[in-house]
């Protein structure tokens, strides 16, 4: 499945079946040789998210959200501080 006819890319998908056979369950144990050894299954890289809501990211969102407007307005009350200032002229060696 992996090779052409003359089996010349074996190289290159090796790691490929490797992980393939690594990760099939298998009827009579219900489960995958990996998990079989290391009673975890193989990361992809893209696993699945878990259904429901991430409570603590949205309070971490909200809370971030907050701090920026603060952030905003204390600036922005810098700014305008900054403009109405008035320019000390220096001289030489100040």
């Amino acid at each position: 499945m992996f090779i052409d006819h003359r089996q010349g890319q074996w190289p290159e998908w090796l790691g490929t079946a490797e992980f393939v056979y690594n990760n099939k369950a298998y009827s009579s144990t219900r489960m995958s040789l990996f998990k079989a050894n290391y009673r975890q299954n193989l990361r992809m890289g893209f696993e699945r998210r878990k259904k429901g809501k991430y409570e603590r990211a949205k309070r971490f969102v909200t809370k971030m959200k907050e701090i920026q407007e603060k952030v905003k307005a204390v600036l922005g009350k810098a700014q305008e501080e900054m403009k109405r200032a008035e320019v000390n002229d220096y001289k030489v060696e100040d």
